[in-house]
């Protein structure tokens, strides 16, 4: 969660190098094996022990989810998935995002332009690579979807860049579509 004192980086004024270092493409992130770090005072309300959650996960999706890791870019199916629906947390099953908020970023991964409910998504500053970037968390259980940029379309101008590996989706023709957002 970003609060008030806290500033989003201005990445449009950065020069590319900075944006996308060498250890981005990396096949392990650098904060592996370390517990998925949740914001002062927020109580998640879904908690598993780690034995709990390799039972749970296929380990593709524990390395994203609970250690953090990132999918190679354009790898995901659900980059080309247009139908109504809403995506889920692969770990957790909470509604994450709606169809009507997916765009094409063509960055390499699915994108959002917003979560479906505050709250459904955290926000907090990442210094893994040694730039501050801002991640994205599902906000039921904490696992690490990816990525929130300030170069999304309006109306809120975010590019929520999630892992296809961290979300399952369910079609509107399965699962009756959520209520608006709050």
């Amino acid at each position: 969660t970003l609060h008030g004192s806290e500033r989003e980086p201005n990445w449009l004024a950065m020069p590319i190098t900075t944006l996308f270092p060498v250890a981005m493409f990396c096949s392990a992130p650098l904060n592996a094996g370390r517990a998925p770090r949740t914001a002062p005072g927020v109580q998640m309300r879904v908690e598993l022990s780690d034995a709990e959650w390799r039972e749970r996960l296929r380990p593709e999706v524990y390395r994203i989810l609970r250690e953090e890791g990132t999918e190679r870019p354009w790898s995901s199916p659900l980059n080309e998935v247009k139908e109504r629906g809403v995506w889920r947390c692969a770990g957790c099953g909470a509604p994450l995002f709606r169809t009507e908020e997916k765009f094409e970023s063509n960055s390499g991964w699915p994108s959002f332009w917003a979560p479906t409910a505050e709250g459904a998504v955290q926000r907090k500053i990442d210094f893994s690579l040694l730039v501050p970037r801002t991640e994205a968390r599902c906000g039921t259980c904490g696992g690490h979807l990816g990525h929130v940029f300030s170069d999304g379309p309006r109306p809120t101008g975010q590019r929520y860049c999630i892992n296809g590996l961290a979300l399952d989706f369910v079609s509107a023709k399965v699962d009756p579509p959520l209520t608006a957002r709050a």
